[in-house]
C-alpha cells in the first residue's frame, strides 16, 4: 500500500467506521500528509509505509516544537497514533509506531478563584437582588419564582460552603443530608468523581439556605432529587452553569464565574484561613495531594504566612552567625 491508497482508506475508515465529521476527517488527513512531507524532506525521498517506525514519528514531532503549542502537538500526535493503529490492523506495518510515544506535557492552568467579596456577592445574589420578570406574574407564578430563588441560593451555598463539584451537588438527594453529632449539617456525596463517597460539612449559611429551599420544594417535585428544575426533574450541571452566569451578572461580579469557580474559591479561602492541605484534600475528594497542591499557587498570601511562621530566618536580623561563610 502506498501513501495515496492509505490516505483514501484511512479517510473511509474515519468517516464510516468512526463516524467522524468531514471537517475532522480533513484535519486527520492534513496531519498524515504533513507527516509524509516531513519524512520526504528529511530522507530526500518518500518513505515506504512499511518502514514507518517510532524514530520517524519522533523526528516529525521534534520539528513541531517551537512553532506549536503543547496542545497542538498532542493533537497532531493523536492523529498519527490513529493512523498508525489503522495501518497496523490492516497488516501494513508490524506495530503502531506512535503507540508508545507521549506528547508534551501541557501546562496545567491555575484554578480561577473568586475573591471573598465576589464570592459573597454571587452566593447572596438570589436572596438580595431583585430581578424584575419579563411580564407581570400571577400570584402562583410569583410564588413559584420565589421558590426557585431559594433553590438558587441553596445550591450556591452548597457549592461554596461544601466545595462540591457541580455534578456532585446536582446528584444530591434529600436523604443525603444529615446532622453530625455536633449538630453540623453534612452532605453525603455518593456520586463523586471515580465513584468515591465522602461526607462533607456544609456550614450554617448553607444549612439555613437548604432549610428554606426544602420548605418550598415539596410543591415542585415528588422525586428524591434535592435540587430540581422547573419541570420537577433533577437539576442538571448545564442549568447550574446558566444560573451562575445570570446571577453573576445581576450581582455585578466581573469575573463571570462558573460553578466550578465556587469550588476553587472554597479551597483557596480555606487555605487562606490556614487550613492544612490534607484536610482540604479530604473535603474536596481529591485522590492525590498533588491535585490539591495547585491551590498553593493561587494563595500566595497563605504561602508567605506559612514561610514567615515556619522558617527560622524569615523574620531574623538578616545577619548570619559570626563564622558563617559569605
Amino acid at each position: 500500500m502506498d501513501w495515496s491508497a492509505a490516505a483514501t482508506g484511512f479517510a473511509a475508515y474515519l468517516a464510516v467506521e468512526r463516524g467522524y465529521s468531514p471537517r475532522t476527517v480533513d484535519s486527520y488527513l492534513r496531519e498524515v500528509e504533513a507527516f509524509r512531507q516531513s519524512l520526504a524532506a528529511r530522507t530526500g525521498a518518500p518513505l515506504p509505509l512499511a518502514r514507518l517506525d517510532a524514530i520517524a514519528v519522533r523526528h516529525h514531532l521534534a520539528g513541531l516544537f517551537g512553532a506549536n503549542t503543547p496542545a497542538t502537538i498532542a493533537r497532531k500526535l493523536s492523529a498519527l497514533r490513529t493512523f498508525g493503529r489503522w495501518l497496523h490492523r490492516r497488516g501494513v506495518i508490524a506495530a503502531n509506531p506512535a503507540a508508545g510515544l507521549r506528547g508534551p506535557k501541557k501546562p496545567r492552568p491555575l484554578p480561577r478563584a473568586l475573591d471573598v467579596d465576589d464570592a459573597f456577592r454571587l452566593v447572596e445574589a438570589p436572596a438580595t437582588i431583585a430581578r424584575p420578570p419579563a411580564r407581570r406574574l400571577s400570584a402562583a407564578e410569583a410564588a413559584r419564582a420565589a421558590a426557585f430563588r431559594l433553590r438558587d441560593a441553596a445550591i450556591f451555598e452548597v457549592l461554596y460552603g461544601g466545595g462540591l463539584r457541580v455534578s456532585e451537588a446536582c446528584g444530591l438527594d434529600t436523604g443525603d443530608l444529615d446532622r453530625d453529632r455536633y449538630g453540623t449539617l453534612t452532605a453525603t456525596v455518593r456520586r463523586g468523581k471515580g465513584g468515591k463517597q465522602r461526607v462533607v460539612p456544609l456550614g450554617d449559611a448553607a444549612a439555613q439556605a437548604l432549610a428554606a429551599w426544602q420548605a418550598a420544594r415539596p410543591g415542585l417535585t415528588r422525586g428524591p432529587a434535592l435540587f430540581v428544575g422547573k419541570g420537577g426533574g433533577r437539576l442538571t450541571p448545564r442549568s447550574v452553569q446558566r444560573l451562575t452566569r445570570a446571577w453573576s451578572v445581576a450581582a455585578g461580579v466581573v469575573a463571570r464565574p462558573t460553578p466550578h469557580a465556587l469550588r476553587h474559591s472554597f479551597a483557596t479561602h480555606l487555605l487562606d484561613g490556614k487550613v492544612d492541605l490534607r484536610s482540604i484534600q479530604e473535603l474536596l475528594g481529591h485522590a492525590s495531594l498533588s491535585s490539591t497542591q495547585i491551590y498553593t499557587q493561587v494563595s500566595l498570601d497563605h504561602l508567605m504566612t506559612v514561610y514567615d511562621q515556619a522558617h527560622p530566618r524569615a523574620k531574623g536580623s538578616g545577619e548570619g552567625p559570626p563564622d558563617a561563610e559569605p
